[in-house]
């Protein structure tokens, strides 16, 4: 097992993992995930499921109780309808949600053997406003993975993940398209899986995300402007306002320097991923030199190596 992170194209992650990588299933990884990675993949599986519907997107559910609590039921809901056998012109088919009975006392026996699944039913519905969780004891967790495709014909549709023996979440593995996440070297423009933190050209990937951020920024940078060294970033838009070669500046209007819009904005888009809640002291680990001007006192400098 190695650590390193995984991505599904631009749909799903980056996220931390470890995975065997000789363990594939056409291809593609098996990755195992701690609690907070999944609860990550939870939130961006359903504001998928909100962006293109539930009929064609898997979602990840965290459910949360105690180790000394009653018995729960929790209702997941989505955008779905009932599949009935009558055509209906008004559509008022019941929505399709799945109900998740958890006996917390049992949970140590196993996940799968403490919590059913099914279609939720009005009596369901009930029992999960009537019962929330309560006790005082350690928390608990159960994740869930609900196929919403087959959700109304298969009993096999939504599954409980169960930990493996280091706590860790197996989440798609021998299912979904996962692969290893990359980054990109501005120093020779080559790029390497995660895990191999050094360049074939000498140069370390950087330690956080947002030195990550700087460096593939660079990288889109170096396709219009090989000397490119450094850019000038305002937090307050989470754009590049000026791009350097040195200490000269590299024009960035559209028909007139190097650059296109383009270039610029999926630089910017790749800062702005990794610039929401950062704090001074993040900036300045990961080497981002606050520079501010007139104009704004939230502009930063970045840097990356020159192009070889």
């Amino acid at each position: 097992m190695i650590e390193t992170r995984v991505s599904i194209d631009d749909m799903l992650g980056p996220f931390d993992c470890k995975l065997d990588p000789n363990n594939r299933w056409n291809g593609w990884m098996s990755p195992y995930f701690t609690l907070d990675a999944a609860r990550e993949l939870s939130a961006q599986t359903l504001r998928m499921a909100d962006e293109y519907g539930y009929d064609c997107t898997d979602t990840i559910h965290v459910i949360e109780g105690r180790t000394d609590s009653r018995d729960t039921v929790h209702i997941i809901e989505s955008d779905l309808k009932r599949v009935t056998d009558e055509e209906d012109e008004h559509d008022d088919r019941e929505p399709l949600a799945i109900a998740v009975r958890v006996n917390w006392r049992d949970l140590d026996e196993g996940a799968g053997e403490a919590t059913t699944l099914a279609v939720a039913t009005p009596a369901a519905r009930k029992a999960a406003r009537r019962r929330k969780p309560n006790g005082k004891g350690a928390t608990r967790t159960v994740i869930v993975h609900i196929r919403w495709q087959w959700a109304d014909e298969s009993d096999t549709a939504a599954n409980i993940i169960e930990p493996n023996r280091d706590g860790l979440y197996g989440i798609g593995g021998w299912e979904w398209t996962w692969s290893c996440s990359i980054w990109w070297c501005p120093g020779c423009g080559s790029y390497a899986d995660w895990h191999d933190t050094e360049c074939l050209c000498g140069l370390t990937r950087p330690a956080t995300d947002l030195g990550v951020a700087a460096w593939t920024a660079g990288r889109i940078l170096h396709d219009r402007a090989p000397q490119a060294t450094s850019a000038l970033v305002d937090l307050s838009a989470a754009r590049i306002v000026a791009v350097f070669a040195d200490k000269t500046e590299i024009d960035t209007v559209d028909d007139t320097g190097p650059f296109d819009t383009e270039t610029l904005g999926s630089a910017d888009e790749v800062l702005r991923k990794v610039l929401d809640g950062v704090t001074p002291a993040d900036l300045s680990a990961a080497g981002w030199e606050h520079t501010p001007d007139e104009k704004s006192a939230h502009v930063y400098r970045i840097s990356f190596p020159p192009r070889r």
